[in-house]
């Protein structure tokens, strides 16, 4: 098969269209797109080595064997201008008109989203992304023009690349291409993608063919001359072609285990009539010559496909017992079944009547079988799925800034979207852009908005107001899981600072306290623990007294005279890191196992001849222990920094060099890095050296916000 691209100049293009359109008017609009399209891609090369300009030129040709109207064409050549030069959207819009911006703008937001076919339901999404977001069908069509011609020239990039630019042609855009009717356009993209899927069947195939080329067209034109003798006869007005089969159709057919030899309809006749009733005459002559084959014969004419063919199929013992397909169908039958809704484009019928119209209540039919196909069971019937889910009641496709695809319900606001792309992004929201414009938290999307969120690390979280108008469940939950949170940690705060002060009052040390007392109180209360008892006096479930109560008064004056002058924590030297309880000259270690840094909760464990070795409070190496623990508190004078670990879980292959540069901006020296790595993505464990745990919590959130972080963890040897 060779490589269909044309060396074409403006005046080829034209001559084309001119064709089937000699309005001035028309010509004047393809002809100053192409000059506007020559000027921004000016000095723009192909990977061919071609100008660029080559590329639009050649599309626009291919929509020309559509009759497509000037617009069209004028959009076909100016495709890629907003995409790959400084042209915008009010640019072209002011020149060529808002139908023909509208569809650069519809092949430009297409072009952005990122394909892929990994599954079939994926494959299946993409198409119906297609379609949705194609209120234009002439959207379509140039994006399937811009393809073939993409696909013709796929042999300049690499292997691998060919290879997934086929696969995505072949599972995503000619199934689009067979639902539009498109069959001419399809046949040859499937053609191509074999070609680069699979090389070996498709040079078989082609070298079979060749081989009984001879064999073959001899067999046909015996054929053809037959039954062309037997219409005219019968004073019928006719037209016939012998018909070949695409390349992938045979290797579909021997995939699923035919022989070459047995794939019949290899020999094919298309008849051409000029009326309905003439098909059918010429369906009842050639039957009264050849016997049909049974359960082969399809009536498409009086039931139509949902792409609106017609055509009416038959399969009969021909010359020498050869097994023919023949296909009967009028011409304006045979332009719908070779361009499919791309033929409604015709000016022929009459040239001072557009017929774009026409064109637009073809389109509504089609968009109309869609909602009411519900057959989803097949691929073939993947549009039927655009009913399922509902895409053009209440499903709305909008993107990223970098083009990703976000669907959401119609009605969906900004804030829905930003909690559809992260929770983090709708909890740090502080306000949107949609398509470079600012807009209110409760602006409603549709179709085809490009959203970008602006965020903030100093935001406080978000707001309760927005619960009155979020209509995704994943928003509404996470606002409400927000204030949960953030009720349950002033709770836990405020509790624990009501417990500590009624401590203080009776002259009660809180460690020694809850040490003593705590499984009595939370058995007593039937709480799970110290953070239940905390959240519960925070938000006045119980009254302290009633814990006070329950806490032994007993004590001898003695007792609380030491207890007394032991809370009171002297004063050490300014060398001292951590300050103890009672003791001014005492060797004080920071754990190895857990390394505290200023800022975390502490406890001092007193060893056996080493002094006093400090661990975080949710260390798990001194939550069972029950005795030796004393009270410590941080020095609050002292600037030096410390060391703590950390697990840092990436997404991507190598980022080393951006956590060094974040660790950088938050004045954080690294330590070490231990590099751990899980299938593609990388794990770094790192030994960072920091002020306090202030600055720490900083650099985790610039971790998660990253876009390469999964997630962080503080490490616990």
């Amino acid at each position: 098969m060779s490589v269909k691209t044309e060396n074409i100049s403006i005046e080829d293009l034209l001559n084309k269209v001119k064709e089937y359109d000699e309005i001035p008017e028309d010509l004047s609009l393809i002809r100053n797109a192409y000059e506007y399209a020559y000027k921004k891609h000016f000095s723009q090369k192909r990977i061919t080595g071609d100008d660029y300009i080559t590329h639009p030129l050649n599309v626009a040709w291919i929509l020309t064997d559509v009759n497509a109207d000037a617009e069209a064409v004028a959009a076909a050549l100016l495709h890629d201008t907003i995409e790959d030069s400084d042209s915008t959207y009010e640019e072209i819009k002011d020149l060529f008109g808002e139908n023909v911006a509208k569809i650069v703008d519809g092949v430009t937001k297409i072009n952005r989203l990122k394909f892929t076919s990994d599954s079939e339901q994926m494959a299946a999404n993409q198409r119906k992304i297609l379609v949705g977001l194609s209120s234009d069908v002439r959207v379509l069509i140039v994006k399937l023009a811009d393809r073939l011609h993409n696909m013709r020239t796929l042999y300049v990039l690499s292997e691998a690349k060919q290879k997934r630019k086929a696969k995505e042609t072949l599972e995503i855009l000619t199934p689009v291409a067979h639902r539009l009717g498109m069959y001419k356009l399809k046949s040859e993209l499937e053609d191509l993608s074999l070609r680069y899927l699979n090389p070996d069947a498709y040079y078989d195939i082609v070298e079979k063919l060749n081989l009984k080329k001879t064999e073959r067209d001899e067999a046909v034109g015996k054929m053809l001359d037959e039954v062309s003798n037997l219409l005219t006869e019968h004073n019928i007005t006719h037209e016939i072609k012998g018909r070949s089969k695409g390349i992938y159709s045979i290797y579909n057919k021997m995939n699923k285990g035919k022989k070459f030899e047995d794939i019949y309809d290899i020999l094919a006749l298309r008849v051409f009539v000029n009326t309905e009733q003439e098909c059918y005459l010429a369906l009842g002559l050639i039957h009264s010559k050849y016997k049909p084959v049974p359960k082969r014969f399809k009536d498409y004419i009086a039931m139509p496909k949902t792409n609106l063919y017609q055509s009416l199929h038959t399969t009969v013992f021909g010359i020498d017992g050869e097994l023919f397909e023949i296909q009967i169908r009028t011409y304006e039958m045979d332009r719908i079944a070779e361009y499919g809704i791309a033929s409604h484009w015709s000016y022929k019928e009459n040239k001072k009547v557009n017929n774009k119209d026409q064109m637009e209540q073809k389109l509504e039919i089609f968009r109309s079988i869609i909602e009411l196909n519900e057959d989803a069971s097949t691929p073939e019937e993947f549009i039927s799925n655009v009913k399922k889910d509902i895409l053009f009641n209440d499903s709305i496709y909008v993107y990223t800034p970098k083009g990703d695809v976000i669907e959401l319900p119609n009605g969906a606001t900004c804030v829905d979207f930003a909690y559809r792309v992260h929770s983090e992004v709708g909890d740090k929201m502080i306000g949107a852009i949609v398509n470079d414009s600012i807009v209110p938290f409760d602006y409603v999307l549709k179709t085809g908005d490009i959203i970008k969120v602006n965020t903030s690390k100093l935001s406080k979280g978000p707001n309760k107001d927005w619960l009155n108008f979020v209509v995704t469940s994943h928003a509404k939950n996470k606002i409400k899981a927000f204030y949960t949170k953030r009720e349950k940690d002033e709770n836990l705060s405020k509790g624990a600072e009501i417990f500590e002060k009624a401590l203080r009052r009776r002259d009660l040390g809180v460690n020694e306290t809850l040490d003593k007392y705590l499984d009595l109180i939370l058995d007593n209360l039937k709480l799970k623990d110290l953070d239940d008892l905390y959240i519960s006096l925070g938000s006045g479930k119980y009254a302290v007294s009633n814990v006070m109560h329950l806490i032994t008064k007993k004590e001898n004056a003695a007792d609380k005279i030491l207890k007394k002058s032991s809370s009171r924590i002297k004063k050490a030297t300014i060398k001292n890191d951590v300050l103890v309880e009672g003791m001014n000259e005492i060797k004080v270690t920071l754990s190895g196992c857990c390394k505290p840094i200023p800022g975390d909760n502490i406890i001092g464990y007193i060893t056996k001849g080493s002094g006093i070795t400090v661990h975080r409070s949710n260390c798990k190496n001194i939550l069972d222990l029950d005795e030796r623990l004393i009270n410590v508190k941080w020095n609050e004078d002292i600037t030096k920094k410390f060391p703590t670990d950390l697990l840092i879980y990436t997404n991507t292959d190598d980022n080393l060099l951006n956590i060094i540069t974040l660790a950088t901006a938050n004045n954080i020296l690294i330590d070490s890095v231990t590099t751990i790595t899980k299938s593609e993505f990388k794990i770094y464990s790192i030994t960072i050296m920091v002020e306090n745990k202030n600055v720490l919590d900083k650099f985790i959130i610039d971790l998660n916000n990253s876009g390469f972080v999964n997630k962080v963890e503080r490490q616990v040897n």
